[in-house]
């Protein structure tokens, strides 16, 4: 049995569906029961045991994990939490726990680029605290540390079709960075973990897409998709925290974000360095925004202007 946490993300579902295409049994655990009906159905269409945990109960958490051979586990940011670190922290601290109790043969850990670095590189400081707990599980360890995921910029999408301006943290604008689309780690990790060659101990594997972009590229990207002139502009810093707390986040998501921002556009959130693992995904920026761009046809019809 594979049990998947976070299933119904795009790299939870690719996950999952790799699994049971390979013929084999998937539990998919979701951790909201009110808003969890359509992607319960979805999951269970493929195949899937389907259960709901509370993520940050460790008697939940080892629940779901009961009779696993493998896990795959990842600590999902919560978007409307007034102390998301705290919150964070208290799902790793339940996952690591429950994993130590009743190790499975396998572990996967869906990690982020900059989880090595100690110090505050935001909210990467936490997959730098997952990593840490979960290495102390006897078990064989993989740590998958993917770049930005592509589908980040689906919330500055429509602004920008509608403005002609993608506003972007990442600064300068054509300074380069990686990033892959969700779906790509979440074939990685099926992969990972069908793959017995490796024996126990901890295996660190870093994801990205097929090419580092820019914030210019991206508007690039969308303006041709979209038939639309589209430019890039920097977002300045003291404008960082008024538009994320429009965006509903509270001021210490906004303080972790920022923080990240900075760390990023100081050059020092990569690939680690002497990474003798790396992975890299095929799909190109363009195929994750069109159909992002095509499910908001229902506005006014995209001319350029």
């Amino acid at each position: 049995m594979y049990v998947i946490f976070g299933a119904s993300g795009n790299a939870g579902f690719a996950t999952a569906t790799a699994l049971r295409r390979a013929g084999h049994a998937v539990r998919a655990v979701l951790r909201d029961t009110r808003r969890g009906t359509q992607h319960s159905d979805r999951l269970a269409a493929l195949g899937c045991e389907v259960v709901f945990a509370d993520l940050g109960d460790r008697a939940s958490v080892a629940e779901a994990i009961r009779g696993a051979r493998a896990v795959q586990i990842l600590c999902p940011v919560p978007m409307a939490d007034a102390h998301p670190e705290a919150t964070m922290r208290k799902m790793i601290d339940a996952a690591a726990g429950a994993l130590r109790a009743a190790p499975p043969e396998t572990v996967l850990a869906l990690s982020d680029y900059g989880a090595e670095l100690e110090g505050n590189t935001g909210i990467t400081r936490i997959y730098h605290y997952l990593e840490q707990q979960l290495k102390p599980v006897s078990t064989r360890l993989i740590l998958l540390r993917s770049a930005e995921h592509m589908q980040n910029w689906r919330r500055t999408i429509p602004a920008a079709l509608a403005s002609g301006v993608l506003a972007s943290f990442h600064h300068p604008l054509d300074k380069r960075f990686p990033t892959v689309a969700a779906q790509d780690v979440g074939v990685a990790a099926a992969e990972l973990l069908l793959d017995q060659a490796r024996g126990h101990g901890t295996r660190v594997v870093s994801i990205e897409g097929p090419r580092r972009i820019s914030a210019t590229y991206v508007a690039n990207v969308l303006a041709e998709i979209s038939n639309r002139d589209i430019v890039a502009r920097e977002l300045p810093h003291d404008q960082w925290a008024p538009v994320l707390l429009r965006a509903g986040l509270s001021e210490r998501h906004v303080q972790l974000i920022a923080d990240l921002y900075d760390v990023h556009n100081a050059g020092k959130i990569d690939v680690e360095f002497g990474m003798p693992e790396r992975r890299f995904g095929k799909t190109e920026l363009v195929e994750v925004f069109a159909p992002i761009v095509a499910g908001l046809s229902d506005q006014p019809r995209m001319e350029r202007v």
